[in-house]
């Protein structure tokens, strides 16, 4: 409920409902800019240009570098004005903030790479199922230059490059299906024929949903930073000093402290020390990042069981704060790890026309996932109270069992972690496209070691 002056609100105007419009059009706004901030920032970088190709690699690290970068001032000085000062001023600043941001952007369209829409990959999509649906009966020729396919000119006016047909052995066998709709047919209808790239594209978006579907139990740990976490430190000692206690939503600080110079560690020494050994130019392949991030995210949830262990026994007095610190700096690790995995997986892999799609693969685990915690809590603890048994997760703390909980998300973590290497090596990184002139220029040494990142796990 909303604590403010309902005086400020005309009579016929609900401050609820004020309240929870706001928190919708956040979350729509949200939407749209998350998956497509990245990508406006990802394509400014020529592909063909050695240069740009190498500094692409490290944009993702900075790029989530800076988005924490400004929840570390959010958890700090806004919450500190929230709670001391005034509400208003603690949403006001931000406000600020936002608009000399969009006037930044309008400032620095004119000068910004923009890739012309090609129409909806939705559109695009839907029409390679339906035209494989309707030639279902069609045999697919064993020539795939007898498919239909687009002149290299239409590709190059767009901007765009083509897709060549793949084997067998790089497609599912659900998505060879697909090739149907490539069969070439009297009607010009899309909805009847679509090139082989048209296919492609869309295999390969398909051939991304189980990695995403590994990212969703990842994404419900994470909510626990922001819920039960904090929840856990408000039943500690918070003092630091005689006249200072620390805020419990403050904790956040340190995930955000240790994921900032984690970032910074991972893309400064860590990468150019596994470049020399991989000749990979990210230094390890990004699903063998993610997968490094997923093992610390389990670590981290067996060590939050320990504390919340440790915690309720102890009857005397109470334990310090700081005894949470380990189970947020290993998050803000992990964080390193898969977060900015996820986000450059999806982005490198998507198809060239499907970018901002792929992205949003990214967002739309996030909400999964923290839509999936608060319906996992709230299963795990009508089950656990069952037959007049105390439950594990109820308003008091000190009478819950968060300890049993935790144990049962270290379960489900190494399960999904179990899941995710099977999909990830059944997963084969897409084929760099060499079609552009600029690409011959580099020299053989390192078009062999850009093969060897794709092909790398």
């Amino acid at each position: 409920m909303v604590s403010s002056d309902s005086s400020f609100f005309p009579p016929f105007i609900s401050p609820n409902g004020v309240y929870y419009t706001a928190l919708y059009i956040i979350a729509v706004g949200t939407g749209g800019t998350k998956p497509n901030i990245s990508t406006i920032g990802a394509d400014q970088f020529d592909e063909f240009e050695p240069k740009e190709k190498k500094s692409k690699l490290s944009f993702f690290n900075w790029w989530m570098f800076s988005i924490f970068f400004g929840t570390l001032f959010s958890n700090t000085f806004l919450v500190y004005i929230q709670d001391n000062v005034n509400w208003s001023i603690g949403y006001a600043i931000p406000t600020v903030g936002l608009a000399i941001s969009i006037a930044v952007f309008l400032t620095g369209t004119p000068f910004y790479r923009h890739r012309l829409p090609a129409g909806s990959p939705f559109t695009k999509m839907a029409q390679v199922f339906v035209a494989a649906l309707r030639k279902r009966n069609t045999t697919v020729p064993n020539d795939s230059t007898e498919l239909h396919e687009l002149r290299l000119d239409e590709y190059s006016r767009a901007g765009n490059f083509p897709v060549h047909h793949t084997t067998p052995l790089r497609s599912m066998d659900g998505c060879s299906f697909l090739d149907k709709a490539a069969v070439k047919d009297k009607s010009s209808s899309p909805w009847m024929v679509c090139p082989v790239t048209q296919v492609e594209e869309t295999k390969q978006m398909i051939q991304l949903l189980p990695i995403f579907t590994a990212t969703i139990v990842p994404s419900i740990v994470i909510a626990q930073i922001h819920t039960l976490f904090i929840q856990q430190g408000t039943t500690l000692d918070r003092k630091v000093g005689p006249n200072f206690s620390i805020p419990p939503a403050c904790l956040t600080v340190f995930v955000t402290l240790s994921m900032l110079i984690s970032l910074a560690a991972y893309d400064r020494i860590l990468v150019p020390a596994a470049r020399r050994y991989t000749g990979n130019p990210r230094g390890i392949s990004i699903l063998q990042r993610m997968g490094i991030g997923l093992f610390l995210q389990t670590i981290t949830v067996a060590v939050a069981s320990l504390a919340e262990t440790r915690r309720l026994n102890q009857d005397t007095v109470p334990l310090t704060i700081f005894v949470l610190l380990p189970q947020f700096v290993l998050m803000g690790i992990a964080d390193a790890f898969v977060e900015v995995a996820r986000i450059e997986f999806f982005y490198d892999q998507a198809p060239q026309g499907m970018k901002s799609l792929g992205t949003s693969y990214f967002t739309t685990g996030l909400g999964i996932g923290y839509f999936m915690s608060s319906v996992f809590l709230r299963t795990v603890a009508g089950v656990s109270s069952r037959h007049a048994r105390r439950g594990w997760i109820l308003d008091n703390l000190n009478l819950s069992h968060l300890d049993y909980y935790y144990a049962l998300l270290v379960i489900l973590s190494v399960v999904n972690l179990l899941y995710f290497l099977l999909v990830s090596k059944l997963y084969v990184y897409n084929a760099a496209i060499r079609s552009n002139k600029k690409e011959e220029e580099v020299d053989d040494d390192d078009d062999a070691s850009e093969e060897e990142s794709l092909q790398c796990k």
